[in-house]
């Protein structure tokens, strides 16, 4: 169930040239995204700079991320894209970046009262929240 298109996810990141397809995301994870992706996201992601600073760095540790040049590897790619997707649906379905940020900090029961970003942080994580999400977009309980 996909109702956040590509460009919504590659908004988050600001990445130019937005991928069209899921298949051009998927080849631009793939490729490495830009490290300026990861920093757009996390901007996103936290409310504050000590809460962008500590999820940047759980995504590449900060030695890590100094050394790198450009681009992030695929592995930090692909969950530099899962945190951008799991917030390109959580602000579709609040459709207010305030509230999508409240949703993601705040501790949820269906989740084992962990916060929905924290669980998002492996990709079984990011789909129960996406699920979670799509059960309040539809009115199922949850």
């Amino acid at each position: 169930m996909q109702l956040v298109t590509p460009e919504q996810i590659a908004a988050v990141m600001a990445l130019a040239p937005a991928p069209h397809s899921f298949a051009e995301l998927d080849e631009q994870v793939a490729e490495g995204l830009p490290k300026a992706a990861l920093k757009a996201g996390v901007e996103r992601l936290g409310r504050n700079a000590d809460e962008r600073r500590i999820l940047l760095h759980r995504v590449v540790p900060e030695a890590t991320f100094k050394r790198r040049r450009d681009r992030l590897s695929p592995a930090e790619s692909e969950k530099t894209e899962r945190l951008a997707r799991v917030y390109a649906t959580a602000r579709h379905v609040w459709n207010s970046d305030e509230d999508a940020l409240a949703f993601l900090h705040a501790p949820h029961a269906m989740l084992g009262g962990q916060p929905p970003l924290e669980v998002a942080m492996t990709e079984l994580g990011a789909r129960r929240v996406e699920t979670l999400l799509w059960r309040l977009f539809y009115g199922i309980a949850a």
